[in-house]
């Protein structure tokens, strides 16, 4: 089947007038407990690494290897339901976590009280439930009208996962093998600590340089899947950093105290001299690329937002009379809308008026169209949600200053709506890959709208917990959990509220920006890199590297295909794998019992970093294998 054909000639696989289970107990159950599961998993991965990935293809697998294989039901929307409300959880964490960590970096610093897991809950579930609200109205225009036109890469394949259902119990292996091994890798690396999960050497005849890698499986498995371009930029950023501007400041600065360092640059090591200065260089490059991204799709967003009211203005009654045409009803939506508005204006952590919880919820809408359509054309992974989140960012913090609401008032309710719209655009982004697999599979929209709240109200839950957890583990902002996006955030609102933004290093990443779109390099990876560690980068550049050596073996399409799909499902298990370890071993440093388990501690041993290296290349050497492995 084609299932790319025109709209008009589509036929779904289930077709409309077929009643199978779909909205069930058992769905239901199962999704819950991936969301949780990927939630948890991709909010460490997105404070480590600064960039989540998808759970819908995994969480469709994972859910075929239960409902088939174990529990031998055979309902391929039974499938699709679970991994509707499993990839919510993922998209919600991706929201909250380039916002939320701010308040505890505030809270830290003493300037505020900690968020309560109430203020949490309420910001994660008013954008979530707004982002699907949002996407609801817009199911008509992108996915069935552009059905041919607009691809949803995410939500197409995932589709396609679910048609070759037969194949779920080995595609749900290859997921849960990658899991297995990168947990008891994170554990044995930084639990019992028998070796080194970051290895570096500083050059001494080059003061301010320093190269290393982080050996951890999370790391290998996003350079996998986002491919050796989009890896190699970001190592080019961090080379960027690492080897021209850092050297540069150590040359330059002497014996010399810049703000905002408080010591000498000459005193500093590497990782002070990146702290104190390239943090700063490398927020302004990353603004600027989300607002580059912005400018560019400005014609896209104008197109999706015409499209999106006319859509809203028609009626389909014949259409909607099928099954796979039916939406959650208008009425529903618009009281689930006016309460929203209501409890922002109610709730302290909105500083606004009655207007402002109004105008939040249309600006809402207005980045909902832009993501839902961006995922559309070119997946959820290059979204700019950081990017839609630095814009409103700036306007909030500059609205609010102006109308008199300022300090630590006005940049709590900075970060709170701007937490709300990011969570709306990851929300609706990642509803309308859902959507899409729906589409395709015959599904019914109304149940998976449904769904989807159910994702979004259960991770809005569980998050705050998950913050909190990692928060009294290393805190945020350190080597363990870098928190990029939020960390530059805080700068920002800081800066503009206080007016003692160190301006000269912003712009000098805004700059460099510019200067990597004019060269026609994707801003927002290479801006990335630029501000995360070089260690980060170049372990994402390992994956990246086994990806393209799969890819450049001679091959069929068809078994390039499939070496990198199982590359991508056994990598997705290897992400989510060491995302739960991290979590356990979070519990454990909140437990104080982390020492207990520390081998290396106690046996008194150093491990040389060579062997870590050896461990890392044999791991990459495994990932290989797994993509070479010749299908059944």
């Amino acid at each position: 089947m084609n299932i790319m054909d025109n709209k008009n000639e589509f036929k779904p696989y289930i077709p409309a007038d077929k009643v199978v289970p779909e909205f069930t107990v058992t769905s239901i159950v199962i999704g819950i407990i991936l969301a949780v599961v990927f939630g948890a998993a991709n909010a460490y991965l997105g404070l480590l690494v600064g960039m989540t990935i998808s759970a819908s293809i995994p969480a469709a697998v994972i859910s075929m290897g239960i409902i088939r294989v174990i529990l031998r039901r055979d309902s391929i929307l039974e499938n699709n339901i679970v991994q509707t409300i499993g990839s919510a959880g993922e998209s919600l964490a991706a929201g909250a976590i380039f916002t939320l960590p701010a308040l505890f970096l505030w809270a830290e610093e003493g300037k505020i009280e900690f968020p309560s897991m109430i203020t949490i809950f309420f910001i994660a579930l008013f954008g979530g439930l707004l982002g699907v609200c949002f996407m609801v109205p817009l199911r008509q225009a992108l996915v069935v009208e552009e059905h041919g036109t607009l691809p949803f890469p995410e939500g197409t394949a995932c589709a396609e996962v679910l048609l070759a259902g037969e194949e779920g119990g080995a595609k749900a292996g290859t997921v849960f093998t990658g899991l297995g091994i990168a947990a008891f890798y994170k554990f044995v690396a930084d639990g019992l600590k028998l070796f080194p999960s970051e290895i570096g050497y500083a050059f001494k005849g080059y003061a301010g340089s320093q190269i290393g890698i982080q050996v951890l499986p999370s790391l290998a498995g996003v350079g996998f899947i986002c491919g050796p371009k989009i890896a190699s930029y970001m190592l080019a950023g961090g080379a960027l950093s690492w080897f021209v501007l850092m050297p540069a400041i150590a040359l330059f600065g002497g014996d010399a105290t810049i703000f905002p360092g408080t010591d000498p640059i000459s005193t500093m090591a590497p990782d002070d001299i990146w702290g104190n200065y390239i943090k700063y260089i490398g927020a302004g490059a990353v603004a600027t690329g989300g607002i580059i991204s912005l400018i560019k799709t400005f014609p896209l967003i104008i197109r999706t937002f015409k499209q999106a009211m006319a859509s809203m203005s028609r009626k389909h009654a014949q259409e909607n009379s099928l099954r796979t045409q039916r939406d959650l009803p208008m009425p529903v939506l618009l009281v689930i809308l006016a309460a929203i508005v209501i409890l922002i204006w109610i709730i302290p952590t909105f500083p606004v008026s009655p207007f402002g919880s109004l105008l939040i919820v249309i600006f809402g809408f207005f980045f909902a169209s832009v993501s839902s359509r961006m995922v559309g054309l070119i997946g959820s992974s290059n979204n700019p949600v950081s990017g839609m989140a630095i814009a409103t960012l700036i306007i909030a913090t500059l609205v609010l200053k102006a109308t008199g609401t300022d300090g630590t008032t006005g940049m709590v309710g900075a970060i709170a709506i701007g937490g709300v719209i990011c969570i709306i655009a990851a929300i609706a982004g990642d509803t309308s890959q859902d959507l899409k697999t729906g589409f395709i599979v015959g599904a019914t929209p109304r149940n998976q709208q449904l769904a989807e709240m159910i994702g979004v109200v259960v991770s809005a839950a569980a998050i705050g917990g998950v913050l909190y957890l990692l928060n009294e583990a290393w805190g945020y902002g350190g080597e363990e959990i870098p928190a990029a996006q939020a960390t530059m955030m805080k700068m920002l609102v800081e800066g503009i509220m206080n007016a003692d933004l160190p301006w000269a290093l912003i712009f000098i990443g805004v700059f460099v920006a510019i200067t990597v779109e004019i060269l026609k390099v994707p801003v927002m990876p290479f801006a990335v890199g630029m501000y995360l560690p070089f260690s980060l980068s170049a372990g994402i550049m390992a994956g990246g590297v086994v990806r393209f050596i799969v890819e450049k073996i001679k091959g069929t399409d068809e078994e390039k295909k499939d070496r990198a799909d199982r590359g991508v499902l056994f990598t997705s298990g290897m992400i989510a794998g060491e995302g739960i370890m991290g979590i356990v071993l979070a519990v454990l440093a909140v437990l104080e019992v982390d020492s207990a388990i520390d081998v290396a501690a106690k046996l008194n041993i150093s491990v040389p970093q060579i062997v870590s290296l050896v461990i890392f290349i044999f791991l990459l050497a495994y990932l290989y294998r797994v993509c070479m492995k010749k299908s059944k």
